[in-house]
């Protein structure tokens, strides 16, 4: 029976519609799944060395032990954006003599070979070779492996459970702060907690039937709820919940715009894709201790030009290069509409630049590495606010490849084009050089005012800006319609 369900899947992946469209692409991805796994091979093998020469007297199997609690939460953090339960369409099949328990088997064991759960063998595997060219018990490095295996399948699988809670999601980003803000400022040694716990695992190997364990049990639970769900009648029934709304009333002190920015955050707040840029923003506010910290770049004007902009704009470079395409599945209907265009653009537009305001907030506590820190980031928030907002708008108007807000945020290139990846240049790239050439030949204080001068002269061109915007997204108007139409580009 499950050959003959790999078959169809086969059939149904070479005969759609879109495969002619999406083949490019689907090499693309292939090629760089591939090099992504060489890299992680490369990775596995030189992890031995690099634990070695980090810490010459710990055993790197110790020292690994020590951080695969952090690899634990944050794999399940990142799959509860990027992994989907693999389905199937099973309406066909359920009117015929098939059983129903055949059918959530075959769905759950290709979950479990899905390529989430290739990343670990790939770099836990030559990890463990070169354990066993370093004279480690044969037996305990294979028994550890297979640990391992069992821990990726319990991921694979407590996912699914909690993927259905918004709830969990913020237990597990939580925990993860929690637990590196207690270890980063030494209230309590976590790695020294949970090394042994993931080290019985080789020193101990009967331990490893605990990961083995935790798989089947969250297997068998996922299992009965899909069972229960595979139903012919099940998407005839009408769902009925109770309604939770927002009235967002604070909105309306916006006048004209309060309407268009309340459908903007509910878009936001009610779909995994737009509440995934979100959380990967606020996470990127973390994103500056990785080079703060580091001497090198103390000095680095490009990088630190990079970092200003990119963490005040984080926002704007994920959620803005889509706009208008987020609102696709409804887009000729605000068209026909007696809706004014440069209203629903200045909603967006505000929309943004709270997000800057909001990410520039956050970045303060940045002034701990020095003033100049501090001065880049707000210079390259006055410079995203009144440059790359505008130039943002401006390219969103080339944007007619349709999204569904209901796909996987990761992983997903739907809506993407050349657009997204020019749109860089003038975004990063033009402020980054501008800023570098300034501090580098004159000054460090003349390039933070050049910046927020160009910022400053955006925000006294707003409104004639604003104005070739809105009739540029008019003269895109019947092409964008068009294109967002296309279920499959």
């Amino acid at each position: 029976m499950f050959n003959r369900f790999i078959n169809l899947q086969w059939k149904s992946f070479f005969r759609s519609s879109s495969f002619g469209k999406g083949l490019a692409l689907k090499i693309l991805m292939l090629f760089f799944g591939i090099y992504m796994l060489v890299f992680l091979v490369g990775a596995g093998i030189g992890l031995y060395f690099g634990l070695r020469k980090l810490f010459p007297s710990e055993n790197p199997m110790w020292m690994l032990s020590q951080f695969l609690v952090y690899w634990v939460l944050v794999e399940l953090f990142f799959r509860y954006f990027m992994q989907k339960l693999p389905v199937m369409d099973i309406k066909p099949l359920l009117n015929l003599p098939i059983k129903k328990s055949s059918i959530a088997h075959y769905i759950l064991g290709r979950s479990g070979l899905s390529g989430y759960n290739l990343i670990a063998p790939f770099l836990f595997v030559p990890f463990a070779i070169v354990l066993i060219a370093h004279d480690y018990p044969i037996l305990n490095v294979l028994i550890w492996l297979l640990g391992i295996f069992g821990i990726v399948l319990s991921i694979n699988y407590v996912n699914f459970i909690v993927n259905k809670s918004d709830k969990a999601l913020g237990i597990i980003g939580g925990l993860i702060l929690t637990l590196y803000g207690l270890d980063y400022f030494g209230v309590l040694e976590v790695r020294e907690f949970f090394g042994p716990i993931f080290h019985g695992l080789y020193q101990y190997p009967i331990t490893a039937i605990i990961p083995i364990a935790i798989a089947l049990i969250a297997y068998y639970l996922n299992y009965r709820f899909l069972k229960r769900q595979i139903f012919l009648d099940a998407s005839l029934k009408t769902k009925s919940k109770e309604a939770k709304t927002s009235e967002l009333a604070w909105t309306r002190r916006f006048g004209d715009m309060g309407p268009f920015l309340q459908l903007d955050l509910r878009l936001i707040w009610r779909n995994k894709r737009t509440k995934a840029q979100v959380f990967i923003s606020l996470l990127f506010v973390f994103y500056g201790l990785i080079f703060y910290t580091q001497e090198m770049y103390a000095n680095s004007m490009p990088m630190l030009a990079f970092l200003g902009i990119f963490m005040t704009g984080i926002f704007l470079s994920n959620f803005g290069q889509f706009i208008p395409a987020w609102d696709s599945s409804y887009y000729s209907m605000i068209m026909s509409q007696n809706i004014p265009l440069r209203k629903y653009l200045e909603s967006k537009a505000s929309l943004i630049s709270v997000s800057v305001i909001v990410m520039f907030m956050l970045t303060i506590p940045y002034v701990y590495f020095g003033w100049k820190a501090l001065a880049i980031n707000f210079a390259s928030a006055i410079y995203n606010l009144g440059v790359n907002i505008p130039v943002i708008l401006y390219f969103g108007s080339f944007n007619k490849k349709r999204i569904e807000l209901d796909k996987s945020p990761f992983g997903n290139m739907q809506g993407t084009s050349a657009n997204q990846f020019l749109i860089m240049l003038p975004v990063l790239g033009l402020p980054i050089i501008l800023f570098s050439l300034l501090s580098y030949f004159v000054s460090l204080e003349v390039a933070l005012i050049a910046l927020s001068l160009l910022g400053v002269i955006g925000f006294a061109l707003k409104n004639p800006l604003l104005d070739r915007i809105t009739e540029q997204y008019r003269k895109k108007k019947y092409g964008m319609i068009a294109g967002f139409k296309e279920k499959n580009n």
